[in-house]
C-alpha cells in the first residue's frame, strides 16, 4: 500500500462505470444491496460511477485504516455536488484542511462534558411529553413521530425553539433533507431544486434568530449560544453567514442520523424481547433518581451494549466520500487522482473476519468477555480526524429515550407491514414502523 508517482503500474479495481453521466447513481440511490451485490461479485475494492463521478468503494478495517491515516496525504473530504450546495461553503462537513480544524475546534465546545451535562434535563422533559403524547395515541406509526421528536430537540438544545417540528420551518427542513442525496439538477420540480428553495428560507429563519441573540444580554446556554461567544485562538469569532451554515449542519447531524438510529434501536428491541427483557431488568437494578443526572446514565453497562449492537447491526450512514488527491494504490489496484472514494460503513460491520455472525443482532458481542471489535472496524460515526463531532451528544439523546422507554413503557410491532429498510438519505423501515404503544403495568 504505497503512493505511486510514476506512471500507473496496475490496474483500476473491477466494477462498472454504468450509464454516461449519471453512471449507476439509480441503483445506487434505490438498492439497498447496491454494495453487497457488487461486493460479492468483485471483492473489497470496486469501482463504480455514482452522482457524475467515478468512485472506488472500499470495504474492511484494512481499508478504513489506510484512507483514515492517509487523510491530507492521499485523500480529502468531498461529498456529492448536491451534499455540499444544500450544506453550504462554510458547513464543517465540507471544510477542509486548517479552517476545519480550527472550526471543529469552535464547534467542540457545545459538546464537551459540561455541555452534554447541561442538555440532559431539557432531554429528559421534552421526551416526557412525547411519550405521553404516545401513549394518547396508542397505535401509529412511530418513525414519523421520531423525526418529530429528534427535530424538537435538536432546535430547542441548538437554537432555543422547542417546537419547530409543528412550525414551517419542520416543513422546509424535511423537504431540504429530501434533497441532499440527489443529482443537483436546478430544474423546476426536482427534489434538489425544491431543497435550495428551503435551504434558504431555513438560513433566514436561523438568521433572525442569531439576529436576535445578538441584541439579548445574555447570549443563552444553547449550542448556538455558546457558538456566539466562542472565539479561535486569534480571537476570531464565526460570522453571522458561517453561522447560519454551521447551525444548519448540526441540526442535520442532530436529527436525520440520530432519527434512524433511535428508530432502528425500538425496532430491533421489539423484534427481540430477550435483549428487551435483559436492558429493562439492568434499568430496574438501578438506584434510580430523579430527575436522570448524567452521571447515572453512566451506570448501565448492557444498554452501552445493546446501543452499541444497534449502530452496528444499522448503521445510520452506510460510508463517507473521499477525493483522491494523489494516485496511490491499495492492495493492488490504483486509485487514480480526481477520483472518488467511498469508504464502506455498513459492509464493514457485516466482515466475518471481524463479527462473528454478524447477521445476527447480539449485543454480548460487545461484552467485557467477548469484545469482537478490531481498530477500524467499528464506525457507526466515521473516523479518523472527520469522525463526527456530535457523536457523544447522538449516544446521550439515544441513552435517554432507551432508558425512559425500557423503565416505563412496552411497544409491539402491528403484524403485516414492511420493516424491509428505505436506505435514502438514512435508513428506516418502509411502513414507517407501525406500532402498539403502552405504559408497563408495574413500575418498580
Amino acid at each position: 500500500m504505497t503512493a505511486t508517482q510514476e506512471k500507473q503500474t496496475h490496474p483500476t479495481p473491477p466494477g462498472n462505470l454504468g450509464l454516461p453521466l449519471i453512471g449507476e447513481t439509480l441503483s445506487f440511490l434505490r438498492d439497498k444491496d447496491f454494495a453487497k451485490k457488487r461486493h460479492q461479485k468483485y471483492g473489497s475494492v470496486f469501482k463504480t460511477n455514482i452522482f457524475g463521478r467515478p468512485t472506488i468503494m472500499m470495504i474492511g478495517s484494512e481499508a478504513n485504516r489506510f484512507i483514515f491515516t492517509n487523510e491530507k496525504k492521499y485523500f480529502e473530504s468531498k461529498w456529492p455536488a448536491s451534499t455540499r450546495t444544500l450544506l453550504g461553503p462554510d458547513a464543517l462537513s465540507i471544510q477542509t484542511g486548517d479552517i476545519h480544524k480550527s472550526r471543529r475546534k469552535l464547534l467542540a465546545q457545545a459538546f464537551q462534558p459540561r455541555a452534554l451535562a447541561g442538555y440532559v434535563p431539557t432531554m429528559e422533559s421534552m421526551t416526557r411529553r412525547y411519550l405521553q403524547k404516545w401513549e394518547q395515541q396508542k397505535t401509529f406509526a412511530w418513525y414519523p413521530e421520531l423525526r418529530k421528536y429528534t427535530f424538537d430537540i435538536a432546535c430547542k438544545l441548538f437554537i432555543g425553539d422547542e417546537t419547530a417540528s409543528e412550525s414551517s420551518m419542520g416543513e422546509w427542513f424535511e423537504t431540504w433533507c429530501g434533497g441532499l442525496f440527489t443529482l443537483p439538477l436546478r430544474l423546476p420540480g426536482t427534489k434538489f431544486n425544491q431543497a435550495l428553495n428551503c435551504r434558504q428560507k431555513l438560513l433566514n429563519q436561523i438568521e433572525t434568530i442569531i439576529r436576535q441573540r445578538q441584541h439579548q444580554a445574555e447570549p443563552g446556554e444553547d449550542a448556538l449560544g455558546l457558538l456566539l461567544q466562542a472565539e479561535d485562538e486569534d480571537g476570531n469569532h464565526l460570522s453571522v453567514e458561517e453561522l447560519k451554515d454551521q447551525i444548519l449542519t448540526l441540526l442535520f447531524a442532530g436529527h436525520e442520523t440520530l432519527t434512524s438510529s433511535v428508530t432502528a434501536f425500538c425496532l430491533l428491541l421489539a423484534q427481540h424481547r430477550d435483549v428487551l427483557e435483559k436492558a429493562r431488568l439492568e434499568q430496574q437494578q438501578l438506584q434510580r433518581t430523579e430527575p436522570l443526572s448524567f452521571e447515572q446514565l453512566k451506570l448501565m453497562p448492557y444498554l452501552d451494549q445493546v446501543l452499541k449492537e444497534v449502530l452496528r447491526f444499522i448503521p445510520p450512514v452506510g460510508g463517507a466520500f473521499r477525493e483522491v488527491i494523489e494516485t496511490c494504490e491499495f492492495n493492488g489496484y490504483t486509485l487514480p487522482k480526481g477520483w472518488t472514494v467511498l469508504y464502506q460503513i455498513k459492509r464493514t460491520h457485516q466482515d466475518h473476519s471481524i463479527y462473528n455472525e454478524p447477521e445476527k443482532f447480539n449485543p454480548d458481542r460487545f461484552s467485557p468477555e467477548r469484545t469482537e471489535e478490531k481498530p477500524y472496524g467499528y464506525l457507526p460515526f466515521g473516523g479518523g480526524m472527520r469522525e463526527c463531532l456530535g457523536k457523544e451528544f447522538a449516544k446521550l439523546e439515544m441513552k435517554v429515550l432507551a432508558t425512559m422507554l425500557l423503565r416505563e413503557f412496552d411497544w409491539e410491532l402491528l403484524p403485516n407491514q414492511n420493516l424491509e429498510m428505505t436506505i435514502s438519505p438514512t435508513p428506516y423501515p418502509k411502513d414507517e414502523l407501525l406500532v402498539n404503544f403502552k405504559r408497563l403495568n408495574h413500575l418498580d
